[in-house]
């Protein structure tokens, strides 16, 4: 146990900042590649439309058992070589569909990053978060313990009941156990990024400055795009989906097969040239169902279209004015955290003077711990508001 405990520590490392980690991830993270990989499928698909039809090859063998004709033989030997052709369009329309094809696929690559790279930011700003909140117990315990060492000292002088040191012992304990879990909640923040990124290793840490950081310049480069990249997925999805319609409506039209070959007379020892034309009639199936579920996919998607130009709207509204609102309310907490520490501070002086009463200088301590909880709370909301901005924008967060 002792040595899996120390291999695991080896193995642990600090997490890089958010900025290279963003441009490491973007180029590695296993969802991302994933998404590549379909992308380049999709321009496999697309190369491959602009295929030509094989040619075919046929081989007949006649009059093979037919009896001679004056001692020569009746058998004739035909080799034709037919190569069909796509008329009225149809190579085309298949070609445009392959390309619409790769359109969507790149669209959705591009949402995927930017979704990726929101979230990442999240996840990122979140195990900051965590850590703040961790260190923000550790520190509430060292207070915790110093108001136990004041009191045992006034107890003992005979100037505190034994009540408030059963209160103080109390806060410690209530102190300890919220340092452990906010261990707990920092280890699972860097278990979630490690997984997200694909890290070898989990993270021990990571940087905490982009909680307090690059917000202004997040918000210049989110506002100046107005196209969210699920809108441009369903846009793509609906051209690609035209474009079948169109391949549907030219499986009406026969494909024309030209043969040339040769004919061998086995009486003459000679051969003649043959030609050939051959096309399918579209009599009984003139993909009159294929037609109409096309359309039908292809009017869903001008739905599907719609729907997202609308949920995008509204996503950037809603998102711009959490962002706004963040702000004020990251001063406001900045400036509550900054009364509560000097409030304390002065609480501390009271009490160490015996002007200040133990309950009150435990509700001071408290009032101390949520003010700087709410600060790390707004820091985090403002990230999250961020993200989602730059995200309906179609921007990578924080300059990526």
């Amino acid at each position: 146990m002792a040595f899996a405990s120390i291999t695991k520590s080896i193995q642990a490392t600090e997490a890089p900042s958010y900025a290279v980690l963003l441009r490491q991830s973007l180029a590695n993270a296993p969802a991302l590649l994933e998404q590549a990989a379909h992308v380049r499928a999709a321009a496999a698909d697309a190369q491959q439309s602009q295929a030509w039809l094989n040619p075919s090859f046929d081989a007949e063998f006649e009059n093979l058992s037919a009896p001679k004709s004056g001692g020569v033989s009746q058998r004739q030997d035909t080799y034709t070589l037919t190569q069909p052709f796509e008329i009225g369009g149809k190579r085309a329309a298949r070609v445009e569909a392959g390309e619409r094809s790769l359109d969507v696929a790149e669209a959705r690559h591009r949402q995927v990053r930017i979704a990726f790279a929101a979230n990442l930011a999240i996840a990122y700003a979140t195990a900051a978060a965590m850590q703040e909140r961790q260190a923000l117990a550790s520190e509430d315990l060292a207070r915790a313990n110093d108001d136990l060492r004041a009191a045992k000292a006034w107890v003992k002088a005979g100037k505190e009941a034994n009540l408030r040191l059963a209160q103080a012992q109390t806060g410690v304990a209530t102190a300890q156990a919220a340092e452990q879990a906010a261990i707990a909640n920092t280890t699972e923040a860097l278990e979630q990024l490690s997984a997200l990124v694909g890290a070898k290793a989990p993270y021990t840490q990571v940087d905490r400055t982009l909680l307090t950081s690059v917000f202004q310049l997040a918000i210049a480069e989110s506002l100046s795009n107005d196209e969210a990249p699920t809108v441009a997925t369903a846009a793509a999805e609906r051209d690609a989906l035209n474009a079948l319609v169109r391949v549907e409506q030219k499986k009406q039209i026969p494909d024309i097969g030209l043969g040339a070959g040769l004919r061998h007379f086995g009486w003459a020892d000679e051969a003649a040239f043959v030609v050939s034309v051959s096309a399918k009639i579209p009599i009984f199936d003139r993909n009159s169902g294929g037609i109409t579920a096309a359309r039908e996919r292809a009017i869903a998607a001008d739905t599907r279209l719609e729907t997202a130009r609308l949920e995008a709207g509204a996503a950037r509204r809603a998102a711009l004015a959490q962002v706004k609102v963040s702000e004020g309310r990251l001063n406001a907490a900045v400036q509550g955290e900054s009364a509560a520490t000097e409030a304390y501070r002065l609480g501390r002086i009271g009490y160490d003077a015996g002007k200040t009463s133990l309950v009150e200088l435990l509700a001071i301590r408290r009032a101390l711990s949520d003010a700087k909880a709410l600060t790390i709370n707004t820091r985090l909301a403002r990230i999250y508001a961020l993200a989602a901005l730059s995200q309906a924008n179609g921007r990578i967060p924080f300059g990526g």
